[in-house]
């Protein structure tokens, strides 16, 4: 009877570890207005994936990624004036550069928890990771990968899904291919964000409408 309550229990821990990555630290924050604060999370559900990558029962890397769509720029744009009360006008502003943003690139913030810092490295030339865009037309890699650094209180009031000790990437893709055609076809329901190296891949599926 004790032999099979201490597997009971481990297999309990194995199974709450591959669904749930580490939460360390105060909770992100949240609006006031419940209402307001379900409506974004059901936006930033939609253009967001999260995904494990594990060498047996351990994990190695726990990343989570949200595809930069207008609507989701807007969204992110409106919780953040409501967190820092702001005026009208530089709600206005912020909008007209996030939309500018978004006519250039097609944009994805990538959080990821690495267990072994040596393989943090995504914005390195020489990166051990290849990360891809995969739509209906094809795969095409990152024009730039940017390391934003920790995910502190706010970033994770946009992005809940990372932690203390997650780190945050922005990773821009060009909006065309060398012979112009569109990286994502007019109507095309979900694109991929895929993490790979030979340490295992996750494949990130998002919302693109």
């Amino acid at each position: 009877m004790r032999r099979l309550l201490v597997v009971a229990v481990v297999l309990g821990v194995l199974g709450g570890c591959a669904n749930h990555p580490p939460v360390v630290g105060e909770p992100a924050p949240t609006l006031d207005d419940p209402k307001q604060e379900a409506a974004y999370l059901a936006v930033l559900d939609r253009y967001s994936d999260r995904k494990e990558i594990y060498d047996g029962f351990d994990t190695r890397v726990f990343a989570g990624a949200t595809l930069q769509t207008p609507a989701f720029r807007e969204a992110r744009i409106h919780r953040r004036a409501l967190f820092q009360t702001l005026p009208a006008a530089k709600v206005e502003q912020l909008l007209a550069e996030e939309l500018a943003d978004a006519e250039k690139f097609h944009e994805f913030f990538l959080g990821v928890h690495v267990n072994d810092y040596r393989y943090d490295d995504f914005a390195h030339r020489n990166s051990i990771w290849r990360i891809a865009l995969v739509t209906p037309a094809g795969e095409i890699t990152p024009v730039e990968i940017r390391r934003l650094g920790r995910a502190d209180l706010n970033v994770r009031a946009y992005y809940p899904y990372t932690s203390l000790f997650w780190v945050g990437y922005r990773v821009r893709f060009p909006k065309t291919f060398a012979n112009g055609q569109p990286v994502i076809p007019e109507g095309t329901e979900q694109v991929m964000l895929r993490v790979a190296s030979s340490l295992g891949n996750a494949a990130m599926k998002v919302s693109a409408r």
